[in-house]
């Protein structure tokens, strides 16, 4: 019995040692592996930089036939879109040659005509730009006095602004010009509905809807027709844009000038050539 006790504490004294002496092998183990590990991975980058150096001029010289495709498949490339950009300019160009072919033809068919009509062309217009300086827009006139310095203005000449019709010249002094507005209970103007051509005078009233009147009975005007200089007098030269129509009734057409009557600062005074009934009414009055 004391034999088998004796064996049995041998044993475990054998055991304490074998578990003691696995431990100290455990981690001498894990040490070597550390080591191995940082041995190795200097051993693969000094690998890694030699065959880089080794092998770059071969991969330098394996890409010179790639990068030769590459440019000559650019080359193509570009050459194609030259290609299709001339192929486009050159229908481009027969476009304009055929219209500049019909401008052609219609230029020599309108010269063709006037010379059937004896149609005469009329001169071109002079005009200057004048400052608006004052205004005298009351219950009983609306007008505008603009300065004109020593340029050559005279009664008649058609007030323009960048939207059209505004008036007329009524009076010049030395340097100032009296233009009566297109509002203005003595203005009348021949005027026509640009769409369907139909006439009628717009008669300023001192609001700021003029009236359109003497139209045909029969005549159908709308709200949104665009009303235009007739030409009609010789006083206003034909298409020169005026208004739009804002009221249609039994009794009477309004028409909303384009231009803002009361915020002109500048004009433009047109000398047509066409002095119309002007003329005549100066030769009445001379005449009295």
């Amino acid at each position: 019995m004391k034999r088998r006790r004796s064996l049995f504490v041998h044993f475990s004294h054998i055991r304490l040692l074998a578990q003691k002496f696995a431990l100290v092998i455990l981690f001498l183990s894990a040490f070597v592996l550390m080591l191995v590990n940082k041995t190795d991975t200097v051993i693969i980058e000094k690998t890694s930089t030699v065959a880089t150096d080794v092998i770059s001029p071969v991969i330098d010289v394996l890409v010179i036939p790639a990068k030769a495709i590459a440019s000559v498949y650019d080359y193509f490339k570009d050459l194609k879109e030259i290609h299709n950009d001339n192929q486009r300019l050159k229908d481009e160009n027969k476009q304009l040659t055929n219209l500049y072919d019909r401008a052609r033809a219609l230029e020599i068919e309108n010269r063709l005509l006037s010379d059937l009509l004896n149609y005469v062309t009329p001169p071109e217009a002079e005009f200057m730009t004048a400052r608006v300086i004052a205004e005298e827009g009351d219950a009983f006139s609306h007008s505008v006095i603009a300065y004109v310095g020593d340029k050559p203005v005279k009664k008649g000449q058609v007030a323009l602004s960048d939207k059209g019709v505004v008036g007329r010249v009524d009076r010049v002094g030395n340097v100032y010009a009296k233009i009566i507005l297109i509002t203005d209970i003595n203005s009348k103007i021949p005027v026509m509905v640009e769409k369907t051509r139909v006439r009628g005078i717009l008669s300023g009233d001192n609001s700021t809807t003029p009236k359109m009147i003497f139209i045909p009975l029969e005549a159908e005007l709308a709200i949104g027709d665009r009303i235009v200089t007739s030409g009609v007098a010789g006083v206003f030269p034909a298409g020169l844009p005026v208004g739009r129509v804002v009221s249609v009734d039994k009794n009477e057409i309004r028409v909303k000038p384009f231009s803002n009557l009361d915020r002109l600062e500048y004009v433009k005074l047109v000398n047509y050539g066409l002095d119309g009934i002007l003329e005549d009414e100066e030769a009445g009055r001379e005449a009295k």
